[in-house]
């Protein structure tokens, strides 16, 4: 079940989107707290609690509305409605900047949020492109919250920029219907089926991701794949092969004409090898000596000549079955 309970910064109940949380979970435990950045009961946990961490759903208020630039899809990483996730990916990214804590926090101040990137786009010359998803999955979240649908359809209102995020799920029904005016750009997330049911734990399967981008891209919305994370386990080749014959098969015509590709290998870090050790004792393990290199702070990615050899295999494996398609970028 989730969320099994809610902690919540009591200031949330000022906003509309917290009000309307705190009816819809009203049967739950809600626990005042704070501030949605330490929660000493929940960060002194063991590791072997992250699962049920997981379970738990935290309401704030978000204060930092720093705008980051980027230069791979995006002008700007922004932070924005929410941050961590339900899903247990092994190798997740904000773990390392979240440790255990990598549970979902809402922010209910989604307003203020959009008004900052709406008055920055007008304020420039150019049209920049926002985004959104990078402390979280937003398809996900607006199965909670509403939040993405509310963000798209407002942000549609206005005449500037663009906005995009990834999702590894496959809940887009909701926003099938929605003005969005072609200033919303979708990108799904794939792996081969193995990889996602052994280390993706709680997100949707490939066929039902694949089915979700076509269904975006027929209702009009850009949309982009990522190949991400590619991980090096055994038999990967056959493994990625086979994806991307999928991804062939399976990707309308439309997709395929529209959607760039990005290709990311995996990172991981000490702190999640020590998370995964005791949280998922019987996973395999996602740690390669022989394969990975240190990349500073304690992370390690694969050793330039695996990733290398690892880029010219899928290079080679999408030209030929994928040749619509242009690669972005590979990292």
């Amino acid at each position: 079940m989730f969320p099994d309970e809610i902690y919540y910064e009591p200031e949330s109940l000022d906003y509309e989107l917290g009000r309307y949380l705190r009816e819809k979970y009203s049967n739950l435990p809600w626990i005042p707290i704070a501030s949605h950045n330490k929660i000493d009961e929940l960060r002194t946990r063991p590791n072997k609690e992250f699962s049920a961490l997981k379970r738990h759903l935290i309401i704030g208020i978000r204060k930092t509305h720093n705008f980051v630039p980027n230069h791979k899809v995006s002008d700007f990483l922004v932070p924005y409605t929410s941050s961590g996730c339900t899903a247990m990916c092994h190798y997740c990214y904000l773990v390392c900047n979240y440790n255990k804590c990598a549970y979902l926090r809402l922010f209910v101040n989604r307003e203020q949020m959009l008004k900052k990137i709406i008055d920055h786009g007008a304020r420039m010359e150019k049209d920049y492109t926002y985004e959104i998803g990078s402390n979280s999955d937003l398809v996900l979240e607006n199965t909670i919250t509403g939040n993405l649908a509310w963000t798209i359809e407002n942000f549609s209102r206005s005449n500037y920029g663009y906005l995009t995020f990834p999702t590894k799920f496959n809940q887009v029904e909701p926003l099938l219907g929605i003005s969005h005016g072609g200033r919303v750009i979708i990108r799904m997330s794939v792996n081969p089926q193995s990889i996602i049911t052994r280390f993706e734990p709680g997100t949707s399967g490939l066929n039902a991701r694949i089915s979700a981008l076509n269904s975006m891209c027929d209702a009009g919305y850009r949309v982009g794949l990522l190949i991400a994370p590619i991980i090096i386990t055994e038999d990967w080749k056959n493994l990625y092969s086979e994806l991307i014959t999928t991804l062939s098969d399976q990707l309308t015509q439309k997709v395929k004409k529209q959607a760039p590709i990005e290709i990311i290998f995996m990172t991981y870090s000490y702190v999640q090898n020590a998370i995964n050790t005791e949280a998922f004792p019987q996973a395999d393990r996602l740690y390669e000596k022989e394969l990975m290199t240190g990349r500073g702070r304690g992370k390690y990615c694969y050793r330039e000549d695996i990733r290398k050899d690892g880029e010219l295999f899928l290079r080679q494996e999408i030209e030929a079955k994928l040749k619509e398609m242009t690669v972005l970028y590979v990292v």
